[in-house]
């Protein structure tokens, strides 16, 4: 674990030792709050797994889901949280559960838990993933590099090669690696983890498949009364690396490829990544003029009535996989924390 994950590790168990998740529960003006969730899954991580982070196990899912409603909240849609901000009178707390990237586990492992506890969802589909001709780069690395004891990155100006034989190694060259992908251009790092699968011997487009829904299996959530379908562009770039213009058709195609290929027009939209850097000003605009009625980012906060008016850059709350302990919950639960935190990465 890394110093920051660290410390985050250490205020959590400060928190969930004290009361003040719940005084700031009982005196915040939050409204709600929605949970980022990506990967569901039962196994325990391997001791190198970067992208841990972003999965739970299924119990995990379920007390969460048990625990917020002991709490006093409402499992809402994206419709009826937006309608709650939307009220003049305060009505009782809500969360949304929100599912990133369509993986296949949340078919397996996820929806069965959100149908036995009568809970809704929204799934957010990256089109081009679901095509099964997408990089899902993050996860590939990490497998390049977990069987690997160097590996060799070409880059401008010659190759650099990155040991990975102890575990260490393995972190250190999983965090460069990342760390490059994520300030490069967008068709640069699609290019990179192209030649990087091709050297190591990772199909990037089965690795996709692998791991991935295709069309069949997301009518199952298509089909799914509890799940609303939201958009999540077609390639899953980070809209701000791009032209205004390519980011425009990355929203508003996804737009057109989901309500093809299922029959409903998505209203919602996630951001991929979702920070700072994968996001802003210009994004947001364009997810309003788009006609979305909301888009959701990876910023954390809680939802307050003033998010009327910026529905089009919501923050949300990670269930970080780092940290599924059920003493935590209560702490995942409390916006008011987060939007403490928002402000200080400001």
């Amino acid at each position: 674990m890394s110093a920051k994950y660290a410390i985050i590790r250490g205020a959590f168990e400060l928190l969930a030792l004290s009361q003040v998740p719940a005084l700031v529960r009982a005196r915040s003006q939050s409204r709600g709050l929605i949970l980022t969730l990506h990967r569901v899954l039962p196994e325990k991580p391997a001791r190198f797994s970067p992208n841990a982070i972003l999965q739970v196990t299924p119990d995990f899912l379920d007390f969460t889901i048990k625990r917020v409603r002991e709490l006093g909240f409402d499992i809402v849609t994206m419709d009826e949280a937006i309608s709650r901000l939307g009220a003049e009178e305060r009505q009782r707390p809500f969360v949304v559960f929100t599912f990133d990237d369509a993986y296949r586990d949340n078919l397996q492992y996820a929806l069965p838990i959100m149908r036995a506890n009568s809970a809704p969802f929204t799934l957010y589909v990256a089109t081009a993933f679901i095509d099964g001709v997408g990089e899902v780069w993050w996860q590939a690395i990490e497998d390049i590099i977990a069987g690997r004891d160097a590996v060799a990155v070409p880059g401008r100006n010659g190759t650099d090669y990155l040991p990975s034989a102890s575990l260490a190694e393995k972190w250190r060259a999983y965090d460069e690696l990342y760390a490059r992908m994520r300030k490069m251009p967008e068709h640069e790092r699609v290019a990179l983890i192209r030649d990087l699968g091709e050297a190591y011997g990772l199909d990037i487009e089965a690795h996709c498949r692998n791991l991935i829904m295709n069309w069949d299996e997301l009518q199952t959530f298509v089909a799914e009364p509890l799940c609303t379908i939201g958009a999540h562009t077609v390639h899953h770039y980070e809209l701000s690396k791009l032209p205004e213009a390519e980011a425009r058709m990355e929203m508003a195609d996804s737009v057109t490829i989901l309500e093809q290929r299922t029959g409903a027009r998505p209203r919602h939209f996630s951001f991929p990544i979702g920070g700072k850097p994968s996001a802003g000003a210009r994004e947001y605009g364009l997810a309003r003029e788009l006609g979305f009625a909301s888009a959701v980012t990876t910023l954390p906060g809680g939802l307050y009535s003033r998010d009327k008016e910026q529905l089009w850059s919501l923050p949300r709350v990670s269930l970080n996989g780092l940290f599924q302990s059920k003493r935590y919950v209560d702490v995942f639960a409390t916006g008011g924390l987060f939007s403490l935190l928002g402000r200080v990465e400001e």
